[in-house]
Order: C-alpha cells, then sequence, then structure tokens
C-alpha cells in the first residue's frame, strides 16, 4: 500500500518532553517538540503535537486520510512502574511459593545500608494453588481448580482485574497455567498474563516478576493506546518496543515497554551511523536526569542486529524478556553538583525539569548545566529564551556566576586552596565525563570490545556539550553526529522495522540429532511470529524476513550466548567463538546446552535516506559571533556557527560552538568538525590538545601532596571501576556456579604495602579480610617477587579466612624492581577437599579435615602456570580436592581477573603518572578515614556479650576517644580457641570491624584501609577471634563473622541483631555437590523496622532460583516463604525468617552449619529477641528428626531436609 501524498508521524514521548519528527507528503522533514504533560492546554501531547504540525484549529478534527501512520516511543508504562502506579494485580503461584518474587535471590541491593529497603511489589495479593510438575514434567500434584476459583473469585470482588498466573516449570509445562488462565478469563479478569506466554523461559524468579509486570502494566498501555486510537480513528498506529522493532498498537503488552524510548534512540544511532558509513559505533545519549550509553558492532552483517539482553532488572523489578542491551549512568545535565568537604560530587540526585537547573531561574540547584553555562559552553544569548514568570528570559548567567563563587569560597575555605569559579566548574565537568566513559567501558572494555577504532555517535539534548571530552577519555577518534541528533529517538521509530521476537525454551544438550527435535519447533515459532506481523495492518506491502538465533551454554553455566540457527558443529563453533572472545577461554570437552530458541520476524520496508546535499556558498563559513569559553584549564576565544549556516566541504578547527535547534555542539581544541555530503557533522581528533587530553586537566593547581577535591572524586570512581571491572572479569571467565551465578567473590586493588584501597561492592566479610592476605604474601616474598609472578593462599593462620576461600593476589610492576601495587580477587571455591563435599564439614575438628591447605603458592612464574604443581597441591593431601579440574578453571579465571586489574592500573599511571596515583591511593584511604573519624564522634561507649550456641561467647567492649575521634573495640573477656569449628581468624574479626564501622557512614565511601586507622582492635591471642594453629575455622568465616557484627552493632547500641547466621546448607554424593546459604531476617534500628527475608552483614550472595536447582539436580523445592512471626516484636519489629524445605531424589550426604537455634537473635533497648531457627529432616514414612545447629545426615529418596531460619530482634520497647 503507497504511503505517497500522507504525512507520517514519528514521536518519542518523553518524561519531560514529547519529540515528534513528521515527514511530509512531499518527503520533507519537520522537528517539533512540546512539554509531554500540560493539563491545561491539552490531554495529550503526541496527539497535540499532531495537531499542531498539521496547523489545525482547535475544533478542528484531524484528517487521518491524511496521515499514512504514527509511530510511537512512550515512557507512559516505565513511569507507572518508577510511579508504582499500575493496575491493581493478583499472583497467582504454586502452594509453597508465594512470597517466592519477594524473596527474590536473597541478596540486599546495598550491602552497607543498615537499613535494607526494597522495592515494593507489583502484586497486591497472592494465591497459592496446589499444584506441581517436576522438572521432567511428571504430575506431582493435580491443580486444584475449586480453589483457584473460590480465590480468584473474591479478588474479582474486591475489584482486581489483572490477574498473573506463575507456576513452577510453567514455562515447559504450561497445561496448569492454562486452565486457570481460562478459569480467570471465565470470571471477568481483563488482563490475564500467563508465564508461558509472556516469557517461556526456566527461572520462576525472574519469569514470576516479568509475568506480574505485564499484567500490572498491560492495562495502562491499553488505556493510553485506546485514548491516543480515539483521536486518529482508522489511523495506522505502531508503538516501539524495547527488543528495539515496531509493533501494531493492539498487541503492544507491558514487558515489552520499558525501553519504549531508549530504544528508538538506540535505532537511530545504529541506523544513522550505517547510513554514514560507520559500521562500529558507541551511542551516546546524554539528557536531562540520565545518559544512555550502546554497542553496536555490524561488522560483516548484512541485517541489522542489535545487542539485546533477556534478563535485566528495572525498578527493582526483574524482566525476562528481550530488551536492547542500553546502559544507564546518573548523569545528566541535570545532575546536581555538590561539595562534601573533601570530594566534588556530581549526581546521583537531579534537578529535575522542575526546579530545574539554577540557570532556568526557579530557584534550582548547580547542576552540569550549570556548569557548562559557567565555563561559556552553553551561551545564554543562543539558548531559547523560554524561562521566567512569563516564559520570555534567557537563561541566567548572572544567578550561575553568583552560586558558583559561593561554592569556590567554601572549597577554598575547606581545601585552604586558591581556585576560581570556572576551575570549579571544570572540575565537576571532568567527573561527569569520567562517570559517563566509566558506562561506555561497561558495555564494551568489558565484554571484550576496543572501542578505540569505534565512532561515538553523539546524540540528546546535552551530549554535543561533552562528546569529544567522553572520546579523549575512551581513546576515541572520531565522532558522529547527525543533524536530528537531538531528537534522534523519535527519528529513530521512523527508521525501526516491525518486528515480532517469539522464545522458546529448550534445556537440552546440544548434539548431532537434536535439530531433528528443534526445526519443528522453530517453523511453529516462526509461523506464530509471521502471522502477528502479517495480521498487523502495517504490514501491507512488507518484505519478511526470519531469522532464527539459538541460546547456547556450557553445561551448569548460566551464561548463555546467543550464535545463528545451524547445524550443531557450526553453532558450537560460533559459541567457542563468541566465548573466547568475550571471556578469554573455551572448555572443549563440556557438553553446550540449547537453552531457548529465538525466533525474529522482521517487515523491512524503506527507510528514509538522508539528503545529498549540496554548496550554496563559496569560501569558507562565517561565525555569528565570538566568545569565551573555559576550556583546557584557560579561557579562549572561541568562534560560534549555526549548523543550518554550514555546507558541504566546511571544516571547523576547534575551539569552536555550533549550534543547533536542539542543542549545542562544543568542538574542543585538538578536534575538528567537517560537513559531509549527507550534512552529518564529523568530528575528528587531529592532535593532542595543549596539556592533555584527559578532562582533569583543566585544573592547573593539582599537587600530589595535596588532595584536589576533583581528583579525589574521579580517582574514586575509577579505582572502584578497576575492581568492578575485575569482578566482571571473574564472574565472565569462572566455571563453577558458586562464583558466576552465586557471586560468591570479591575483587580489590591494594598499595605498594598491601593497604586496601578499594574495592567493588561484593562480599564483605572478603573485602576487609584480603589485605591481611597480600601483607601476609609481603611479609614472606617480598624481596623475591618478580614480574609476572601469582600467588595463591587460602591459609586461615597466614592472611587467609577459611579454606574455601582462595586468594589470587598478583604484584603490579611497572619500571620498577619492587611490586608498586597488588590486585587480589577471592573466590569461595565449590569444594577444596575435607571430610565432606562441598568442604562445609559442621563437625570438623582440625584445620586439615576442611580441606587443602595454601600458603602462599607460587601460582604462575613469569608466565608459566604452574598447573602440575598446582595439581599435586590439591590431590595430594589426606582429604583431597574432589573436583581440580573445577578449580584450576576458577583459579584462571581469578589469574585473568587479576591481569584486568594489571592493565587498568598501568593505564591510570600512563595517563596521571606514577607519583598521582600513588598519592591518591592515599588520599582515598585518608578520606575514608576522615569519614570514619566524623562517624564515631557521634557514638557511645558501650558493651556487648554475645552468645552462641556451642555455649562460648563474644565478648566486646568499645570506648569512644572524643578528642581524637578513634575508638578502641576490645574482645577481651570472649571465650578461648574452641575444640569446634567456629574460630575466626584475626583477618575475619579485622574484617568484620571494618565493615561495622564502615556502615557507620552514611556517605558514598570507598571500604579501604583508611577505615581502620581511627580503630584499635584488641583481640587476645588464643581466643576463638584469634585462634592459633591447626584449629578448624570454616564456621568462623560465615557464622562466628555475623555474630561478631551482631555484637558490636549490639555494643554501640544503634540496631540489634540480625538472624546472626548464613545457614550453610550443603548437600552431595560422588556425582553431585552443592552449596548454598539461606538469608534470614534483619535487625531493627533505631528509627527503622528490620526487613524480612534478606541476607545481612558479613554474606550477600544470590541463591539459585528453584527451578534450576530442580534442573541440576535430583532434588525438589517443597517450599520456600516467608516464616511469619519470626521477628522480634519492639517499637521496630524485626525482619522475619524464611522456611525452606527441600525434598531428595536421590541417596545423598547433606551437612547444615548454622548458630541461633538455641539461643535467639537479641533485641535491642527493650525490643524482643528473633525466634531461634531450627533444623530438621522428615522422613519419608513422616518420621520427624530434630537437628542440632551443626549436622551432617543420610538421605535417602524422599526424604525432606527442612531450614526454618531465624528472625531479626525488635528495637525499643513495644
Amino acid at each position: 500500500m503507497s504511503t505517497a501524498g500522507q504525512w507520517q508521524f514519528w514521536i518519542d514521548r518523553g518524561g519531560t518532553f514529547t519529540d515528534l519528527v513528521a515527514r511530509r507528503p512531499d518527503g520533507r522533514l519537520i522537528l517539533h517538540k512540546l512539554l509531554s504533560d500540560n493539563p491545561d492546554r491539552y490531554q495529550d501531547a503526541a496527539v497535540q503535537g499532531i495537531r499542531e504540525m498539521l496547523q489545525l484549529e482547535p475544533d478542528q478534527p484531524i484528517p487521518t486520510e491524511q496521515i499514512a501512520v504514527v509511530k510511537m516511543g512512550t515512557t507512559v508504562a516505565t513511569n507507572a512502574l518508577l510511579e508504582r502506579k499500575g493496575d491493581r494485580t493478583v499472583l497467582v503461584i504454586t502452594q509453597g511459593f508465594g512470597d517466592a518474587l519477594r524473596i527474590g535471590y536473597q541478596n540486599r541491593p546495598r550491602i552497607f545500608a543498615r537499613e535494607i529497603v526494597r522495592p515494593d511489589m507489583l502484586y497486591e495479593r497472592v494465591i497459592e494453588v496446589p499444584e506441581r510438575f517436576s522438572a521432567n514434567g511428571e504430575e506431582l500434584i493435580p491443580i486444584n481448580l475449586d480453589l483457584a476459583r473460590q480465590e480468584l473469585l473474591a479478588a474479582y470482588q474486591a475489584g482486581i482485574r489483572s490477574c498473573a498466573i506463575v507456576f513452577l516449570h510453567g514455562y515447559r509445562y504450561p497445561e496448569h497455567e492454562q486452565q486457570v488462565a481460562n478459569l480467570a478469563t471465565e470470571l471477568g479478569f481483563t488482563q490475564v498474563s500467563v508465564s508461558h506466554q509472556v516469557s517461556p523461559l526456566i527461572k520462576l524468579v525472574s519469569r514470576g516478576d516479568t509475568t506480574v509486570a505485564d499484567a500490572y502494566l498491560s492495562p495502562v498501555l491499553r488505556r493510553y493506546v485506546d485514548r491516543v486510537q480515539q483521536n486518529l480513528p482508522d489511523t495506522r498506529l505502531l508503538f516501539m518496543q524495547s527488543n528495539g522493532g515496531l509493533i501494531d498498537a493492539h498487541t503492544f503488552r507491558g514487558k515489552d515497554s520499558i525501553l519504549s524510548g531508549p530504544a528508538g534512540g538506540m535505532v537511530g544511532a545504529v541506523q544513522t551511523s550505517l547510513a554514514a558509513g560507520f559500521e562500529q559505533v558507541i551511542g551516546f545519549d546524554m539528557g536531562g536526569t540520565s545518559t544512555d550509553v550502546c554497542h553496536y558492532n555490524g561488522v560483516g552483517t548484512d541485517v541489522v542486529e542489535y545487542n539485546r539482553v533477556f534478563e535485566t532488572e528495572v525498578a527493582g523489578v526483574r524482566f525476562c524478556a528481550p530488551m536492547l542491551a542500553i546502559h544507564t549512568v546518573a548523569a545528566g545535565g541535570g545532575s546536581i553538583l555538590g561539595f562534601d568537604g573533601a570530594r566534588y560530587r556530581v549526581g546521583p540526585e537531579s534537578a529535575g525539569a522542575n526546579p530545574g537547573p539554577a540557570c532556568y531561574r526557579r530557584q534550582g540547584p548547580l547542576t552540569i548545566t550549570d556548569a557548562n553555562v559557567m565555563v561559556g559552553k552553553l551561551q545564554p544569548a543562543f539558548f531559547p529564551a523560554v524561562f521566567g514568570p512569563e516564559g520570555n528570559l534567557p537563561l541566567d548567567a548572572e544567578i550561575v556566576r553568583t552560586q558558583f563563587a559561593q561554592l569556590t569560597h567554601t572549597i577554598a575555605t575547606a581545601t585552604g586552596t586558591a581556585i576560581t569559579p570556572e576551575q570549579v566548574a571544570a572540575g565537576f565537568l571532568a567527573i561527569a565525563v569520567e562517570k559517563m566513559a566509566n558506562a561506555i567501558k561497561k558495555i564494551s572494555l568489558q565484554r571484550g570490545y576496543d572501542v578505540s577504532t569505534y565512532t561515538l555517535c553523539c546524540f540528546g539534548g546535552a551530549g554535543g556539550q561533552h562528546a569529544c571530552l567522553i572520546a579523549e577519555a575512551l581513546g576515541m577518534q572520531r565522532i558522529f553526529i547527525h543533524p536530528y541528533a537531538g531528537v534522534l529517538s523519535a527519528y529513530g521509530i521512523g527508521q525501526a522495522e516491525q518486528r515480532v521476537l517469539k522464545q522458546q525454551a529448550i534445556e537440552a544438550l546440544l548434539k548431532p540429532d537434536l535439530l531433528l527435535d528443534l526445526t519443528p519447533i522453530q517453523t511453529k515459532l516462526a509461523t506464530i511470529a509471521q502471522a502477528e506481523l502479517q495480521q498487523s495492518t502495517a504490514a501491507e506491502g512488507l518484505e519478511l524476513q526470519t531469522l532464527t538465533r539459538v541460546l547456547l551454554r556450557y553445561q551448569g553455566t548460566d551464561s548463555p550466548l546467543l550464535v545463528q540457527w545451524a547445524d550443531p558443529a557450526t553453532m558450537q563453533r560460533q559459541f567457542e567463538q563468541l566465548h573466547r572472545q568475550r571471556y578469554g577461554f573455551i572448555v572443549p570437552d563440556r557438553p553446550l546446552i540449547v537453552e531457548s530458541l529465538v525466533v525474529e520476524c522482521i517487515g523491512r520496508s524503506p527507510t528514509p535516506v538522508d539528503r545529498v546535499a549540496t554548496s550554496q556558498r563559496s569560501g569558507p563559513p562565517q561565525p555569528i559571533a565570538t566568545v569565551q569559553i573555559f576550556s583546557r584549564n584557560q579561557w579562549q576565544q572561541t568562534p560560534v556557527f549555526q549548523r543550518e549556516h554550514l555546507q558541504v566541504g566546511d571544516r571547523i578547527a576547534g575551539p569552536t560552538l555550533i549550534l543547533e535547534t536542539t542543542g549545542t555542539n562544543v568542538i574542543e581544541s585538538g578536534w575538528r568538525a567537517e560537513i559531509t555530503a549527507l550534512n552529518h557533522l564529523i568530528v575528528t581528533k587531529q592532535s593532542e590538545a595543549h596539556g592533555s587530553s584527559h578532562a582533569a586537566a583543566t585544573i592547573n593547581h593539582v599537587s600530589a601532596a595535596q588532595p584536589d577535591p576533583v581528583l579525589l572524586e574521579i580517582f574514586h570512581n575509577l579505582f572502584q571501576a578497576i575492581a568492578e571491572q575485575m569482578g566482571v572479569t571473574l564472574q565472565n571467565t569462572s566455571y563453577s556456579v558458586n562464583i558466576k551465578e552465586r557471586l560468591d567473590f570479591s575483587c580489590a586493588i591494594f598499595d605498594g604495602q598491601g593497604h586496601l584501597v578499594a574495592n567493588a561492592p561484593h562480599i564483605p566479610v572478603h573485602l576487609g579480610s584480603m589485605g591481611d592476605s597480600v601483607q601476609a604474601l609481603i611479609e614472606a616474598k617480598g624481596s623475591r617477587l618478580q614480574p609476572g609472578d601469582v600467588y595463591a593462599l587460602n591459609n586461615p593462620y597466614n592472611g587467609g579466612t577459611h579454606l574455601p576461600d582462595i586468594t589470587v593476589v598478583t604484584p603490579v610492576f611497572i619500571n620498577s624492581e619492587q611490586p608498586l601495587f597488588y590486585v587480589a580477587s577471592r573466590g569461595h571455591h565449590a569444594d577444596i577437599g575435607g571430610i565432606t563435599p562441598g568442604s562445609m564439614p559442621p563437625n570438623s575438628t582440625h584445620v586439615q579435615e576442611e580441606g587443602v591447605l595454601i600458603d602462599n603458592f607460587h601460582l604462575v612464574d613469569g608466565a608459566t602456570f604452574r598447573e602440575k604443581e598446582f595439581l599435586d597441591l590439591l590431590t595430594g593431601c589426606p582429604y583431597p580436592v574432589r573436583n581440580p579440574a573445577q578449580n584450576l578453571a576458577d583459579i584462571q579465571a581469578q589469574i585473568a581477573a587479576n591481569e584486568s586489574g594489571v592493565k587498568e592500573l598501568r593505564r591510570m599511571v600512563q595517563h596521571y603518572g606514577l607519583s598521582m596515583v600513588q598519592a591518591y591511593m592515599q588520599h582515598i584511604q585518608a578520606n575514608a578515614e576522615a569519614a570514619v573519624r566524623t562517624a564515631i564522634a557521634v557514638l557511645k561507649n558501650g558493651s556487648f556479650t554475645y552468645k552462641l550456641d556451642n555455649g562460648s561467647q563474644i565478648r566486646v567492649m568499645i570506648t569512644i576517644q572524643p578528642e581524637t575521634q578513634s575508638a578502641r573495640i576490645d574482645f577481651t573477656g570472649t571465650s578461648p580457641q574452641q575444640a569446634n569449628n567456629f574460630n575466626a581468624p584475626i583477618a575475619i574479626t579485622k574484617a568484620v570491624v571494618l565493615y561495622v564501622f564502615r556502615t557507620l557512614v552514611e556517605d558514598e565511601i570507598l571500604l579501604n584501609a583508611g577505615c581502620l586507622k581511627p580503630l584499635e582492635i584488641i583481640v587476645p591471642p588464643g581466643s576463638m577471634l584469634n585462634p592459633v594453629y591447626p584449629a578448624a575455622v570454616v564456621a568462623g568465616n560465615v557464622e562466628t563473622s555475623q555474630a561478631i557484627a551482631n555484637a558490636l552493632y549490639g555494643a554501640l547500641g544503634i540496631m540489634a541483631a540480625a538472624q546472626g547466621t548464613m545457614n550453610n546448607f550443603t548437600f552431595g554424593n560422588q556425582h553431585y555437590q552443592y552449596y548454598e546459604t539461606i538469608c534470614g531476617g534483619s535487625g531493627a534500628g533505631v528509627n527503622f523496622h528490620g526487613t524480612d527475608a534478606v541476607h545481612t552483614h558479613m554474606t550477600n550472595s544470590r541463591l539459585t532460583d528453584p527451578e534450576v536447582l530442580e534442573s541440576r539436580f535430583p532434588v525438589q523445592v517443597d517450599c520456600f516463604k516467608i516464616r511469619s512471626h519470626s521477628g522480634g516484636a519492639g517499637q521496630y519489629h524485626g525482619g522475619n525468617g524464611v522456611i525452606r524445605r527441600i525434598k531428595f531424589l536421590q541417596p545423598m550426604t547433606a551437612a547444615i552449619l548454622s548458630n541461633h537455634r538455641q539461643v535467639p537473635p537479641p533485641g535491642l533497648a527493650g525490643g524482643q529477641p528473633g525466634a531461634i531457627g531450627r533444623n530438621y529432616v522428615e522422613r519419608q514414612d513422616g518420621t520427624v528428626e530434630e537437628l542440632e545447629s551443626t549436622a551432617e545426615i543420610e538421605l535417602q529418596p524422599g526424604d525432606c531436609f527442612g531450614i526454618e531460619t531465624p528472625g531479626g530482634g525488635g528495637y525499643g520497647c513495644d
């Protein structure tokens, strides 16, 4: 069907503004922008924008016969999700799992927050239905439809009209789900979302969240679509999906709408870049509140295939649906600027649209936008005059100068340095640039891509002001700015194709004859996708193309990669190529699992082509003005050009400003802008600018001896980014579930003395103790360390914690004879030998019974991995490891993680100089020290005696010394070294003290050695908190550490005890080994309640999804729910524990290592204690055997192991 002679409208309805691009009947494009919400003038911005672009009178109807199609992206559903304003929803789920989505994977979002805040659930009511399929499809419990009907009817009568149905293994065996869906429809529910249709993939929690979100948001979308359709009757209406494709309005679902607007930006960036001849692109979209970045590598492909993720989290909700891989960082034009007395801070808070930046004349705070005004990169004279009471005044530069002058005085007073307001503003911009550059590294370098050869496609209202500095920070040489960069999301929506994606879980071994089984499934999915696309009225005349992709992963892992549909051998080769690129290794003998099929049907239509521009003028372009901008630490005379006055072939050297209708482009010195034949603005690097190319070089008063507030923040972010990148490398390259999926690992960097400088927010008990491991290596091997050396250790009496935690340390040499820095990674290995599988024996009495002891083993000598010698160590002791290949693979992943840290530190030294990096390692520690001293100043003396189930006690006395803002933490009176395994090495004790005092600091500081400097720690040798060889210690790391934390909080009087245990549960036989820790209740505090079912204090490891657990092990999760009324009562009640029951299908040995089965977690300030926990086995014949806190037991098929975890203590009298 021809659309010649008709209008097209491409619309991006954002949170603040709605952008429209209209294609006129003659093919020309026109742009329009208006506020998304302006109820005094219009009901809907998209409809109003169309009316204004058609120049209609208020009472004139829209001539829909003149409109060929309207394509839209919208944040309507996203805003409803963020604001929790979706429809009332009931969740229907398998009995025993009513709390599964609330518990999630049990980890807390912020590891140093004493008050643990979880996002609100989207559902209002839960119905648990007796029904059950096994992982193999056996119907274990027939569905009780009578109960389902009764409960659904009650929900309907309560006014609920949206229903989400999620049953265990329903993604593969959907009969029960479909029966309840039919019942809900029959009862009158207007929205019924069923998990096997919404997201037919393994993982109950992620699929459940996605299904609930779909039920919660789809009615909101439907009402919006209906409202637009009422104003545009008989008009083809398409919406942009999160996956990058358009879909007919009537099939647009809530789960597919979350990235509707940003997806248009990525499509626009990719399509316009390809049209300009660039196949490797980083998209950079900087808006008012945040920045979105994306990656595209289209080399060698003839079809545009966007990078997608199939599982992500948005606003606390896990989505298991295909979405474009867009990374968002909280740094935009409206990001608020601040100074905390030592560091400049940028965001994450935003001034928003109201009041907006200070220059908006609404008494707003200083922001990034104001910093650009201060340095002249935004000129009020060339910015729309839409501010002030009448909406007719320019940006207020005077208030910007006044506020920066005040802030400069504050900074100068605090730091004792002379500084100018423009230098302060430039410092804030430098920090913002580093934040955005780090975001780009996360989607490129961390995935094995070198961005130095890529083009930076810059768009969004604020992007052009920072593009050159971002590119410099990343080593990129070229920037592409499209003429419609300011409205590229709307333009991209117009460029997008209609796409339908269908996905189905397979979960089968990749073998030669598997295609016989997969081909009918692929055909069915393709047929369904094509039919859906052809049913769309907008599909007329489209060329349909079908792509089939397969998600493959190694057996036992959870890191699938997408390959093209082909014969099994070809798919394996593709997978290995991608795996080697992403993770650096392959495992040739490990079986591959086909996780799912992904079939995508694309309706391709002709896309608009940028018109070839012509030159009208001879001679160089003339600036419309010359202004001063502050760049590279000096004021520079800078010409100003209007983009519309430039023509093909114009070349302009920086510094210069190029003004667009929708933004300002700053061409820094050392860069040159050129207009191509398609009217594209291409900016290329010409040379190193005078001074340094790095944004931080805007500061000329930097002294390594005196911390500069700007560089303090930049190095804070850079050090943490290095540790985080190490963590990503370790997770990506590791072999075991324990590290790759449960994330039981930590990474950190250390100074030349082995003092902790920065860490990624991983496992707290690791982070504070790794410095002892590094220092132990320095003491033993310091003068003999050589470049290329790598060492491994786990010795609890020489810097280690317990044997499963192996620390790999790499000294960093940079043209030096001695190490300048150290990097280290610690991973909890699934098995390190010992008397029980999983190396967590409940009854060990000698460290040798817990596994292989590794004491500064020389792992890599030069470039040689000493594999044979290490294997000999692992297998040559009385209780050797059970799976040495897995240990080797994880050790190699730790080596790779360290190497990534070494490379980044070398790059940092090359960039800033050795003396600067070394100095700021000390400054970062001093900043943390000052923050802890400030927190100590308000504390009071206190003491606490904490009882454990085994009769031992931890006694601690804390004495505050106000004059020095320091504290003495004295554990005198603690029980002596125990004959059991609850002994905590001194490194653990120090780690817990470090953690607790770090949590007293409300500000975002790095956990490092500086936090310990104000603290004097006294731990009597030979006590259970400072044991001597050969005491058993496996529980000291996981159990005693939790008790120490509770004791410290009790002595400080600020928080009641959390559950005080990790509930370490292991099971195994000759074929299977599994280990998990189980959450409980957190303690209440001075002004907050405890949180239910969450990991606290010294651990934050994830829990394996029940469907994954049952698919990989011969067990069934009988139930997993919150243990009601187990939290201690009080003015603020403690959090509840959980009930977890696992049924065994094969003979197994199971062990539990726990605490607080006899002594309850204490309350505080009159609050009641939490309930004690319980361990038991219910035999197949119904007999119940109660177990102690620590126990090992043999299980037979049909036996069920039950664990009820403690609640947290209450605070204050009720």
